[in-house]
């Protein structure tokens, strides 16, 4: 049997990062250690989500 950790919380990065590109590195990270990440991600610049789109989105502070 194994457990799992639940995440909650964000990564601060260079703005230059892509999604994508933190994305691969974080991926990179988890399989490096033989581990597996079951979720997803969410771009957020300023306090607001940024949507697929590219426009912004709703604040993470709003419910």
């Amino acid at each position: 049997m194994r457990k799992e950790f639940e995440i909650q919380g964000c990564v601060e990065v260079p703005m230059e990062l892509s999604e994508d590109e933190f994305f691969d590195k974080f991926i990179a990270f988890i399989e490096y250690n033989n581990w597996s990440f079951g979720g997803g991600i969410n771009e957020v610049v300023g306090g607001y989500y940024i949507n697929a789109d590219g426009t912004r989105g709703k604040h993470v502070l709003d419910e």
